[in-house]
């Protein structure tokens, strides 16, 4: 007899990254996409087709950002982590010689052999199983029914933040695009960057800028995801629950703990939304009963299970056994000591162990599998029908930060499946079998420090956003003075400049000034995106008057072009960054 249903498990993962491609390799740039490539998406690839081959059926809902899909699918990323993977693996050989003659270093031998094998074995499934096309091997995860692929926001701009409405609804119209041309069909669902969520309201900007201080209508990001046609969203939990909520980079950023106690000192939290509700149920949000969009779902995370992943500190990432994240030999960059503990300083680090990597995993899978499960049966009991539980988490989390996370996927994709008791599922597969019956309000947020804002509105990047204010404006002026003109050199021009404010416009910016990431590479990047954009207005400017363009001129277009080539012409409407005005 079949084992009663506790529920289900509905596992998202976002993958993202900033536009680096052609903007530095090291220390900022191209490198964290060859990281994220070799540590993250391909053993991800790899462990959920290697499900499918051993007969399992692993469900999961994943985004790959457009801004990602563009890099990944560029030509300078393929020449370029190609040689990525032969350096690293020249690294280890060298390593190999280094510790072979060294009799203080000869114990990690077996790990320079380690590496050397890992980086082999990535570069031979980049060329000969995903024959170099990663977004390829995505998408015949989704044609195989395994992946339920989202988008996101073009560039990930933080839609809450932005002035107008129609840079969202830009935002949406290019990622579905972009999505529809790498992926083969429409997506369902958008990960929201950041999680970050605005209903219905008269709002005015947060600082001073161009647009005044009047309130003015702007529509809620439901609303324009329906326009759109898509159908469900993530919020963080407490959005649903309301309350305070724990941001999830807070426990990997000392710098957002400082900003959270600041934020704490200045603003009270948010109000509750009209619940409290439950994150083990799959809700439709609306805003304003006035709206004449349809509701959208939302999958809310639970909090409890997915801190167990998200937490260095608390979760399964922190345990002694794991590679050891920070430390890197001197010379060959490569990683050859545990966690040990978390007050251990970089110092006092032990040497890696791979061999007890299995039973560190199988305790952590089973706990985790054990959390998903009471969960469920405890909302059960209580409620007397069966819920979901959503686990939300930035995907490279998973091989990147924690090395061994690939791994512990596969095992908890197992023993659902072996278990029996709960359904796996993704999100658009809930919607068709399970769809929402409640319709709920839900408040502003995110799932960043706080629950609020904060981490991309703040002292240090507010400035930023006076530029975006005003640029937002300025390419709507543009675009009205075109006015539908055929002249094919102002439209690529104007295309132009929508790449550099969608890019202008993306969340990472503020997050890697807001956790002392890469704040001078954030910088450097924000402001070469904006005297480009200054520099094309002004060449807009030149076609309005019928002045013609110097060969100077064309010569910065074309070198342009080619370094931020983002979203083809196909992929750009330029009355998609026109519409509603501050009035």
């Amino acid at each position: 007899m079949a084992k009663p249903k506790l529920g289900r498990f509905v596992l998202v993962l976002h993958s993202h990254l900033p536009f680096v491609v052609n903007h530095g390799k090291w220390p900022h740039g191209m490198e964290w996409l060859f990281e994220a490539a070799s540590e993250t998406y391909i053993p991800i690839l790899n462990v959920l087709n290697e499900l499918v081959r051993d007969g399992r059926k692993p469900r999961l809902t994943m985004s790959v950002t457009p801004v990602l899909a563009e890099q990944l699918a560029s030509p300078q990323f393929v020449t370029e982590f190609d040689r990525f993977l032969d350096e690293e693996i020249e690294r280890a050989v060298e390593d190999i010689n280094l510790f072979t003659d060294s009799s203080e270093e000869k114990p990690f031998l077996p790990l320079a052999h380690f590496w050397k094998n890992f980086y082999e074995g990535i570069k031979k499934d980049f060329v000969e199983r995903y024959n170099r096309d990663l977004v390829g091997a995505f998408r015949s995860l989704q044609e195989n029914a395994v992946l339920d692929i989202m988008t996101c926001g073009a560039t990930h701009g933080y839609f809450p933040l932005l002035s107008q409405d129609s840079s969202i609804r830009a935002q949406i119209k290019t990622a579905i695009s972009t999505h529809q041309k790498h992926f083969k069909r429409k997506p369902r669902g958008i990960w929201l960057p950041e999680c970050a969520y605005r209903p219905r309201y008269p709002w005015k900007p947060p600082i001073p800028s161009e647009l005044g201080d009047q309130r003015y209508f702007r529509q809620g990001v439901e609303e324009l995801l329906d326009e759109n046609g898509l159908e469900y969203f993530i919020v963080d939990s407490s959005l649903v629950q309301g309350g305070k909520a724990v941001g999830i980079y807070m426990g990997r950023f000392e710098s957002l703990r400082n900003l959270m106690q600041q934020f704490e000192k200045e603003a009270a939290f948010k109000a509750l939304p009209d619940g409290p509700h439950s994150v083990y149920e799959v809700y439709n949000t609306k805003s304003s009963v006035e709206s004449p969009a349809q509701p959208v779902a939302i999958f809310a995370r639970d909090v409890e299970t997915s801190m167990q992943v998200w937490s260095s500190e608390q979760g399964y990432p922190g345990g002694e056994w794991y590679l050891d994240f920070h430390k890197k030999h001197h010379q060959s960059g490569h990683r050859y000591w545990r966690v040990t503990s978390l007050d251990a300083d970089l110092g006092l680090k032990v040497q890696y162990q791979p061999s007890r990597i299995a039973g560190a995993l199988d305790a952590d899978a089973d706990h985790f599998v054990q959390s998903i499960k009471s969960a469920l049966e405890k909302f059960k009991n209580a409620e007397g029908f069966e819920g979901t539980l959503t686990a939300p988490f930035d995907a490279e989390l998973f091989g990147h930060w924690w090395f061994e996370g690939p791994e512990f996927l596969r095992r908890v994709f197992e023993r659902l499946e072996d278990d029996g008791e709960i359904m796996i599922t993704n999100c658009s597969g809930h919607l068709d079998e399970h769809p929402p019956e409640k319709i709920i309000a839900i408040p502003e947020g995110s799932w960043g420090a706080g629950g609020s804002h904060y981490v991309w509105m703040n002292h240090e990047v507010s400035w930023m956003w006076n530029f975006i204010y005003r640029d937002e404006l300025e390419f709507q002026k543009h675009i009205r003075q075109w006015n539908g003109q055929s002249n094919e050199k102002w439209i690529w021009i104007l295309k132009q400049m929508a790449r550099e404010l969608l890019l202008l416009q993306a969340s990472d910016w503020q997050f890697l000034i807001s956790t002392e990431s890469a704040i001078d590479y954030a910088i450097k990047r924000f402001s070469e995106h904006q005297t480009a954009f200054d520099k094309l207005g002004a060449l807009s400017q030149k076609l309005a008057s019928a002045t013609g363009l110097s060969p100077e001129d064309e010569t910065w277009l074309q070198q342009l072009k080619e370094t931020d080539f983002l979203f083809d012409d196909a992929s750009i409407d330029l009355l998609w960054f026109s519409g509603n005005q501050t009035s």
